[in-house]
């Protein structure tokens, strides 16, 4: 077997492995087994689960970032000195997320592993992302802080945050979705579609006016 085929093999079941089962959960011999490669061969190729993990991610990150960097370029120069609206930059997000799981498995794998990223997420692979990718991500965060200025910034975060989570969540789960779309509904929806029916939702969350002070909501 060639070096690139092992080294794609392990990726490609590592992957798949750790959206299932979580990165503890998921042992190299469990991958080594499943990949039908020896202990050594990780070993030799990724020098340890750590180095194997980033390499997951790194395979979803490195053209999701480009892209992104690049949507986000096209955009400022599309409008120029003016602030961009919030619908176009979750539009352009979108869009950059979709593009790639199509060069690579599947959507569903890609989601699973960002929502890893958040609630199981060791401290180096925080690091890893806020090292490797974190300036896609400022730079979004930074445009989307200009087309909401009305929000303070912790509202903002959390907000942000909500959103994202609601993404993954609804995309880890497509193919449960589509299923009861489809028995309960007689509807056929594709991944588009689904983003579509999302885009108003998250961008009226971010837009929805300020919660009530605690102070406020105990007297009221």
């Amino acid at each position: 077997m060639a070096q690139t085929d092992t080294v794609t093999r392990i990726l490609d079941t590592a992957e798949v492995l750790f959206a299932e089962r979580g990165f503890a959960e998921t042992s190299l011999r469990t991958i080594t087994s499943k990949a039908r490669v020896n202990l050594a061969a990780v070993n030799y190729h990724f020098g340890s689960k750590k180095s194997l993990i980033q390499a997951v991610f790194a395979r979803y990150l490195d053209p999701f970032t480009e892209r992104f960097h690049r949507a986000l370029d096209e955009l400022q120069a599309d409008y120029g000195d003016e602030v961009i609206p919030l619908e176009a930059l979750l539009e352009t997000m979108a869009r950059s997320v979709l593009e790639v799981p199509a060069e690579r498995n599947s959507l569903k794998v890609f989601m699973r592993l960002l929502g890893l990223a958040y609630s199981q997420a060791q401290g180096h692979l925080r690091r890893y992302i806020q090292e490797e990718y974190g300036s896609v991500f400022t730079r979004f965060t930074d445009l989307v802080r200009q087309a909401t200025p009305e929000l303070p910034d912790a509202e903002r975060f959390w907000r942000l945050h909500f959103m994202l989570g609601t993404v993954i969540f609804t995309l880890s789960g497509l193919d449960a979705l589509r299923d009861i779309a489809e028995k309960d509904y007689g509807e056929h929806v594709t991944v588009r579609d689904l983003i579509r029916r999302l885009r108003p939702v998250v961008v009226s969350a971010m837009q929805a006016p300020l919660p009530t002070p605690v102070a406020q909501a105990v007297h009221a």
